[in-house]
């Protein structure tokens, strides 16, 4: 887990245009879902083929976390990332941002059917929770989504952000939901980069521009 904290510059100037840090005196229940992004063994697992090693850092905070939610009746999203074995269906970022070598092996992984795309075996869904995939870093993007179908159906209105990489797809969703009219919390201690000062860049940007940045224990407060 990360240990880092938003630099006091940043909290001071976000106070200077808003008069308070944090945005929400409470959160509704009954329009609050957990969505934990990219938690699978592609990310998370030693020796992956996209290793996020600090994501294993957050697992325990994730599992407590979404047991907490769901004994208050929150739901809990996973999404996984998805695509062809090949990476054809996204080849503006496998053609162009991954090495030729590496290519097809990232790709695979991610792909249906391998045990890199499954979800990291230490985490603990319930049977109630909501599985969901996404082909491109935001999950509310791209040529299909169906997390904002599962969100619609729901009538969720708050997001709280989990998973990896803070600074790409927790970040690239929490930047489309605050824009689709979505409440965004970012969990800054369910959330993992390559970085601290990955992981902190995030957070700032969040907490000026898309929505709010609590800790697991701070959102639960506000649930109550």
């Amino acid at each position: 887990m990360h240990a880092v904290e938003i630099r006091e510059a940043i909290v001071e100037r976000v106070l200077a245009r808003r008069g308070r840090l944090h945005l929400y005196d409470r959160l509704e229940r009954e329009r609050t879902a957990l969505v934990v992004i990219d938690m699978q063994n592609a990310f998370v697992a030693p020796g992956a083929p996209v290793e996020v090693p600090a994501a294993r850092g957050i697992v325990a905070n994730i599992n407590r976390l979404a047991a907490e939610l769901r004994k208050r009746g929150v739901p809990v999203i996973w999404v996984l990332h998805q695509g062809e074995k090949d990476g054809s269906d996204w080849k503006g970022f496998f053609g162009t941002f991954v090495r030729p070598e590496a290519r097809a092996r990232a790709a695979q992984a991610l792909s249906l059917g391998s045990d890199m795309q499954k979800l990291y075996p230490e985490l603990t869904p319930d049977p109630k929770d909501v599985f969901t995939t996404k082909s491109r870093y935001s999950a509310l993007v791209g040529p299909s989504n169906p997390l904002a179908g599962v969100l619609k159906e729901r009538n969720i209105g708050t997001l709280l952000i989990a998973g990896t990489k803070t600074n790409v797809c927790c970040e690239c969703t929490a930047r489309d939901a605050m824009m689709l009219d979505y409440k965004v919390v970012m969990l800054s201690d369910c959330t993992a980069a390559l970085s601290n000062d990955e992981h902190r860049a995030t957070l700032e940007n969040v907490i000026q521009q898309f929505g709010d940045v609590l800790t697991a224990d701070q959102a639960l407060a506000l649930l109550k």
